[in-house]
């Protein structure tokens, strides 16, 4: 998977974690950006305010930072680095391994493209 740009203006939803509860309702939707490989954006929903991430794709792999605002106030950040699927109607999914700064607890999260409508 080497496309220029391929996560430029894509949009994904949370369908899974291992953080928190999804709510399919108003799972958190992320608007990704992506020039030469290197990838940034935001997201919102769920139990976030407002978050932002900014990182790097080789190939298949992303390895990105992020930081966000909680809906109870509180702030959190931390790293990870997702894997890039392609479902069989050609949307992709992310799959990431991530921790929250100062804990060592290693997470996953699901997350599939939301096509233009």
């Amino acid at each position: 998977m080497n496309d220029n740009d391929l996560l430029n203006d894509r949009r994904f939803v949370m369908v899974s974690s291992t953080a928190s509860a999804v709510d399919p309702d108003g799972p958190t939707e992320f608007t990704y950006r992506e020039s030469g490989g290197i990838i940034w954006g935001d997201y919102t929903g769920d139990t976030v305010v407002h978050g932002r991430f900014v990182g790097t794709r080789d190939g298949d792999r992303l390895e990105i930072t992020y930081v966000h605002l909680l809906k109870n106030g509180e702030r959190a950040g931390g790293q990870g680095g997702s894997r890039i699927e392609t479902f069989p109607d050609g949307r992709l999914r992310l799959v990431e391994e991530f921790q929250f700064a100062g804990d060592d607890t290693q997470h996953v999260s699901v997350c599939a493209e939301v096509l233009p409508s």
